[in-house]
Formats: structure tokens, C-alpha cells, sequence
């Protein structure tokens, strides 16, 4: 059924509207029903009624959809006829999936690496100066735009023209005219162009990192570095001994952050290269599979392997959340 935008509209507002009455009347409903009954079974209908509808929506939303893909992991690229293990043999025997993951294995490492090291040193810095202000928001401004714009700004600057024709983009230009050096294809040359495409990813994700860290450094009791200083700590021993410690779970944090980030890194390689030239991820995979080979069986596949590589990082974050509720 085809919907004019005014009709569109209509059941939008209806929706928006008619939601809270329609929720409102289920739970008075609910109410009325659990006052006639016995007190425990009216409990039982109360704790249903408010339960009821969150726990549908996680079924529509995320149950249902967890399962659809899995069932379609075993399809055809139709989705129609079982495939068995098929799809799992191509991720297990496919050089682009091998590769995309080696991709993904070095976002994850120096991504995280690089943002929690410049979110560390911003945080740290910025706490003794007085233009800390003017620092941070230098190193949180990209977090204001989207990984898309981001991306669009850097593949300008790594802008290419062969030796002798004019550089446009803004790296390249800088390295002939300034250092005399021959132009350098950074998304191009296979030695440059994942490292290159790394620094963006830094660069719009370290201002998250800046954030949660400035804040737990300033949380940081300052009798505790008045008393190291008492006892002669140098600023190694008080960054060792008193700074990392308290700083271990926002640390763990934004590594957590970042690296289910990396893993999910798409935006970027999809804007700039496309994956071409040895710099695919895996969820470009996915994204070529699904949409542009329209596979369905293989996309989802490839779905069900980043949730299974996140899920070790997911796994450590709430065993640590859950360790620092017992302390």
C-alpha cells in the first residue's frame, strides 16, 4: 500500500499519540484486573503488565532479528533453500574475508592504542595548564561532525596528482612545496593507505576518550598526590602508582569503546577507498555482500561473525563493571 505524505503523517502522529494512550490504558487496565484478584496473583499481573510491553519490544527489536539472522546465515543468497555450512566455508576459505579481518585486527590495535594514549596525555596535560579549555576543544571538535564528513575532509587532504602536476590535496602539497619530497598516493599505496585511513579514525574518535578521561582525572583525590609528594614521589612514580590505578576503569572504558568502534569501522573505508587496495573491513564486507551482491545467506554470516568478535569485548566490559560493583 502506497502512502501519500499526508497520510504518512497522519500515522505518524497517530503512532506518537496513540502509544502513551494506548499504554495507559493497559496498565490501568492492569491495575483494576490485579486489585480483584488474590494480593499474590495480583502482584504476578502488575509485574506482567509492566514488564509486558518492554519485553516485546526487545523480542521485535532485538530477539527476533538475532534469530532471522542466524536462520538466514544457513540460506541461499535468496534466502530461500538451506545452504548448510556453506556460508561459513566462505568466510573460512575467502582471501577479501582474511584480509578485511587483518584489516579489522589492526584498527582494533592501533586504534584503541592511539586514542587512549592521546585521550591520556590531553586529559593529563590539559589538568596543568591554563589553556586546557582551548586544548580539549581542539581534540574534541571532530567528535561534532559524522564519520562520513570526516572522511570527506581527510580523502581532500590525501588528495593525489602525480610528480610534477599541481597538488590539491593539502598533505601532498605541503611534502613538494615545503619538503621537496614526491608526492605520496595515501590511499593508494598499500604500504600508506590503512595507516592513513587509521589516523582519521583517530582523529574523530580521540575526543571521546579526551572526555572520559578529563573527567576521571579530575576526580582524582588531590590528597593523595600532596601525600606522595610528602613522601618524595616523583611525577613517574605518582603517574605508576597513583594516577594509572585510579584511572583503571575509565581507561578500561573507552578501550571498550573503541575497540567495538574498530570492529564496526565502516564509514570511513567505505567514503574514502571503498576497500579497494588491500584496505577492506569486514563490515564493508557485509555491506558489499548484502547490498551490492544482494546474498543474504553470506551477509548474514559475515553479521553473526562481528557480533561474535565483540563479543569478548563486550564479555570483559560487564565482568569489569560487575567487578567494580563488588569493590
Amino acid at each position: 500500500m502506497h502512502l501519500t505524505g499526508t497520510s504518512a503523517l497522519v500515522l505518524a502522529c497517530g503512532c506518537v499519540l496513540g502509544t502513551p494512550v494506548l499504554l495507559y490504558a493497559w496498565l490501568w487496565s492492569a491495575g483494576r484486573i490485579s486489585a480483584a484478584l488474590p494480593r499474590r496473583a495480583g502482584r504476578v499481573v502488575q509485574l506482567a503488565a509492566w514488564l509486558g510491553p518492554a519485553l516485546a519490544l526487545l523480542g521485535v527489536y532485538l530477539l527476533w532479528p538475532l534469530v532471522s539472522t542466524v536462520i538466514l546465515s544457513f540460506q541461499d543468497a535468496a534466502g530461500k533453500r538451506w545452504a548448510g555450512a556453506d556460508n561459513f566455508r566462505y568466510l573460512a576459505g575467502d582471501p577479501d574475508v582474511r584480509s578485511a579481518l587483518a584489516n579489522n585486527a589492526l584498527w582494533l590495535v592501533v586504534l584503541v592504542t592511539a586514542c587512549v594514549v592521546v585521550g591520556l596525555v590531553v586529559a593529563l596535560l590539559g589538568n596543568q595548564v591554563r589553556y586546557e579549555a582551548a586544548a580539549k576543544v581542539a581534540v574534541i571538535a571532530p567528535l561534532s561532525i559524522s564519520f562520513v564528513s570526516g572522511a570527506v575532509i581527510w580523502r581532500s587532504m590525501y588528495d593525489y596528482a602525480p610528480p610534477g602536476l599541481p597538488q590539491t590535496g593539502t598533505l601532498n602539497a605541503v611534502l613538494t612545496s615545503l619538503v621537496q619530497a614526491e608526492p605520496v598516493a595515501w590511499l593508494i599505496d598499500e604500504r600508506a593507505n590503512n595507516p592513513a585511513l587509521i589516523t582519521v579514525g583517530v582523529w574523530m574518535t580521540a575526543g571521546f576518550a579526551t572526555v572520559i578521561l578529563s573527567a576521571a582525572v579530575k576526580g582524582i583525590p588531590a590528597e593523595l598526590y600532596e601525600a606522595a609528594r610528602v613522601d618524595g614521589a616523583t611525577w613517574r612514580q605518582e603517574l605508576r602508582h597513583i594516577t594509572l590505578p585510579q584511572l583503571r576503569p575509565a581507561l578500561l572504558v573507552v578501550s571498550v569503546m573503541v575497540a567495538i568502534a574498530a570492529l564496526k569501522a565502516f564509514d570511513i573505508v567505505y567514503v574514502m577507498t571503498n576497500g579497494s587496495y588491500q584496505t577492506n573491513v569486514i563490515a564493508n564486507v557485509l555491506y558489499q555482500q548484502l547490498f551490492v551482491n544482494q546474498d543474504y545467506g553470506k551477509a548474514s554470516a559475515i553479521a553473526l561473525l562481528l557480533i561474535v568478535l565483540a563479543s569478548p569485548v563486550i564479555a570483559v566490559n560487564h565482568r569489569s563493571q560487575r567487578a567494580g560493583e563488588e569493590r
